[in-house]
């Protein structure tokens, strides 16, 4: 009886895994149990890390803002001037604050003493 061939269904999906993991070393990339599961692992890090990306960022926006607004007034802090600005309804959010942090004081200054004296 002759042999059978197979259908390309289990080498397509195989060739997909390879591919996704063509970059890790050793048998990562290179054995199919172990490629799997590295790339099932990549994913799930990648999933998780999207989330606490954008907390460290905003973290970091905040802490930027801090810094720019306590030189400004001793007695004034962050939570201070964000909850000003809400009174006020200035739609900045902290990206943007953080921006104008860092290249245009100046204009932070006057933001945040505008909405002081108000």
């Amino acid at each position: 009886m002759t042999r059978t061939r197979r259908g390309y269904i289990a080498r397509r999906r195989r060739t997909k895994t390879r591919l996704c993991v063509s970059t890790f070393r050793g048998s990562h990339s290179r054995l199919m149990r172990t490629a799997i599961q590295q790339r099932i692992r990549a994913l799930a890090s990648s999933h998780r890390d999207r989330g606490s990306r954008k907390i460290n960022f905003r973290r970091l926006w905040i802490t930027r803002i801090n810094a720019v607004i306590r030189e400004n007034g001793v007695s004034y802090s962050y939570s201070r001037s964000i909850n000003n600005l809400y009174k006020r309804r200035l739609l900045l959010n902290r990206k943007i604050l953080a921006q104008l942090a860092i290249s245009n004081t100046n204009c932070l200054y006057t933001i945040s003493n505008e909405i002081i004296f108000q």
